[in-house]
């Protein structure tokens, strides 16, 4: 047996995509990185710009009014300005006037990447890095010069009159500092420049501890998913594996059912699934057992006619008299025309528990079907019973083959007109019940239902008729009836009447109903 289920995959697969959803938060950072540093630059250069307007007006830069407007703005900044001249040489330096806002530590880690599972997340992440990513541009080193002289790219680009910047690393720390140059005009030359420079210090701390915080929830959400997964496999997955395993085994070698589903407690869907299993598996022993019970009294019906034509077969060779021959001839045909009226009977239930429900069905107005059907067994009987039929007003219509309907009635009414004695009558009568239902009664006026046979009238080869009349008939005939109507969703139901006879009712569901004239109402 399989340690995981298909099932059970999908489950941990479905499970772990919601890990990525956090996790992707992780690849974010680096454009929510760009986007500070960008944020940040903007910043810079904004002041560089201030400064390089304020200082603009002069036509020379003299060192104590660059110091003087340093020391007012060192304390409301957080970025370091620097001004030069045309030389390179530094004028003014906030550096030197005290702490500024947000000034950054000095090279100790920050205490976010101590953190035992931010060093496991941030080894988690090189490796993506590494392996997906392209290298990133290498990071110049620390601008070339002495603290009296700059120089570098972004100082050569400002004194030419552009805008000038370069990101290097930040000694003893894992930030980068990055410095921009702005020209200072004056008179349309250029007098010098204005250089502002910031770690990336604060942005790193911030982000360190937003990459921890992301990774400690992709950790409970692999968690989770893990547990989730777990649960949903014992909860689902387990239980279908075991209707499967239940499914191979109430089968035999032979195919034959040995046993039923075990009928769970639970009250979910598998729990519906299970007992649906069960149904269907208690329904199918049913029928083969129907099956099974059909053959065998198949059988057995043929014995009697076979028996009787082996005998009159045998005497047949012992007798010389030619009426005895006759005789024993006659018994051999009758019992051949029974068995082959038991055959096509047996045909004919065969085809209706095969086929009843491919057959093509339409609406069928029961008035006119009846009326018709009435009106044959008046013309079969020839006066010998009368056949009354009484009918509603409105026309009650069910979704059947005529020719079924036809069939069942007809069976109804022989039955019946079979038991009536001579002058007697049987009478067919529908209606239509509260619920719309379509019912059909047919009375006769003949000895009524014995109480030990009247669960036994509709079970096939199953015939009780006083007198000879019972050698005529299969026992076929009401059991094709509640086939026919059993599979349209019906039922048939017979009982004895207060006085004599009996009724047998049968129900059908009804589609629609409509008005029906008068004339064709009057009972017969």
């Amino acid at each position: 047996m399989k340690r995981f289920s298909g099932l059970t995959v999908r489950l941990l697969a479905f499970n772990l995509l919601l890990v990525f959803l956090p996790a992707a938060g992780l690849l974010y950072l680096d454009i929510y990185e760009k986007q500070l540093l960008e944020t940040q630059e903007r910043s810079m250069v904004q002041q560089g710009r201030v400064l390089a307007a304020a200082l603009s007006v002069r036509e020379t830069l003299p060192r104590g009014e660059v110091e003087r407007l340093l020391r007012q703005l060192n304390r409301r900044l957080d970025a370091r300005l620097r001004v030069v001249d045309r030389e390179g040489l530094v004028l003014g330096d906030t550096s030197r006037f005290g702490p500024r806002l947000g000034k950054p530590p000095g090279p100790e880690a920050p205490p976010a990447r101590r953190n035992v599972l931010y060093r496991v997340g941030a080894f988690l992440y090189d490796l993506y890095k590494r392996i997906a990513l392209p290298p990133e541009p290498a990071v110049e080193p620390e601008s070339p010069g002495s603290s009296a002289r700059l120089e570098g790219k972004e100082i050569q680009a400002a004194l030419s009159g552009r805008y000038g910047r370069a990101t290097r690393v930040t000694p003893g720390q894992r930030s980068v500092t990055l410095t921009s140059a702005i020209p200072i005009e004056s008179g349309g030359r250029v007098i010098g420049a204005v250089v502002v420079s910031q770690s990336t210090y604060r942005i790193l701390q911030d982000l360190y501890a937003v990459r921890t915080a992301i990774f400690r929830v992709c950790v409970f959400s692999f968690l989770a998913a893990i547990v989730l997964s777990i649960v949903m496999a014992t909860t689902i997955a387990r239980p279908i594996r075991r209707l499967r395993d239940e499914a191979e085994a109430i089968l035999d070698r032979r195919g034959r059912l040995t046993r039923g589903f075990r009928v769970p407690r639970r009250r979910d869907e598998i729990g519906d699934l299970a007992r649906a299993l069960e149904e269907l598996t208690r329904r199918l022993e049913e029928r083969l057992r129907s099956l099974e019970s059909f053959a065998s009294d198949v059988a057995h019906e043929l014995k009697n006619p076979l028996a009787s034509i082996r005998t009159a077969t045998e005497m047949l060779g012992e007798v010389e008299d030619p009426r005895e021959r006759r005789r024993f001839l006659n018994i051999v045909q009758e019992e051949v025309a029974r068995m082959e009226h038991q055959l096509s009977e047996v045909a004919e239930v065969t085809r209706i528990d095969a086929r009843l429900e491919a057959e093509e069905q339409v609406a069928v107005p029961l008035n006119g079907l009846l009326a018709r059907v009435a009106e044959r067994f008046r013309m079969r009987e020839n006066g010998r019973v009368r056949i009354l039929y009484e009918s509603p007003e409105e026309i009650v219509t069910v979704r059947a083959s005529p020719d079924r309907l036809t069939q069942v009635f007809e069976n109804v009414l022989d039955n019946a007109a079979s038991l009536t004695a001579d002058g007697g009558s049987a009478r067919v009568t529908l209606q239509r019940s509260a619920d719309g239902a379509a019912l059909v009664a047919v009375s006769d006026e003949g000895p009524g239902i014995p109480e030990a046979h009247r669960e036994r009238i509709f079970e096939r080869f199953f015939s009780y008729r006083p007198g000879d009349a019972e050698k005529r008939h299969a026992g076929l005939g009401l059991a094709i009836v509640k086939a026919i109507v059993e599979g349209y969703g019906g039922s048939v139901t017979a009982a004895n009447n207060p006085d004599r006879g009996a009724t047998f009712t049968v129900r059908l569901p009804a589609s629609r109903t409509a008005t029906l004239p008068r004339l064709q109402n009057e009972p017969h």
